[in-house]
């Protein structure tokens, strides 16, 4: 089974000084598939850049690809996340947490590593009661 890693957790492992730092390389470092996106990619990126350094960001992103699976959004994926959006105009989800709620459906992928309550939050299903399983 794999897991699904969100920017929450892959900044946590790359910030020695965030309060998630030894939580977040234990569950990325548990052997089990994981997967992200290009746009967790991204946000990533970014926020390791401005938070971190420029030179600790090019560092995740070149072994980003040798520690994960990067899944593409797809068009679908990027419909399916605005209906989200829509669906759920009492939340502030991020457009890229609903990318990747879409990729995840998409994939069959039910857990998650992150620190981002979001991914408590949503649900799906025809019903709205499957929740994904969160690691933390």
């Amino acid at each position: 089974m794999s897991l699904f890693v969100d920017t929450s957790a892959w900044y946590a492992a790359a910030d020695r000084n965030d309060r998630s730092h030894e939580r977040a390389k234990s569950i990325l470092s548990s052997n089990e598939p994981l997967v992200t996106t290009d746009h967790i990619l991204i946000e990533s990126w970014m926020l390791i850049r401005h938070r971190i350094g420029r030179k600790e960001a090019i560092v995740f992103s070149s072994r980003l690809p040798h520690v994960a699976h990067i899944e593409t959004v797809v068009a679908a994926d990027l419909q399916n996340a605005l209906g989200i959006i829509e669906e759920w105009p009492d939340q502030d989800f991020s457009i890229i947490d609903c990318t990747s709620f879409a990729v995840m459906q998409r994939l069959g992928l039910r857990r998650v590593a992150s620190f981002d309550s979001d991914f408590s939050i949503f649900r799906f299903g025809p019903d709205r009661r499957r929740a994904f399983d969160l690691l933390r």
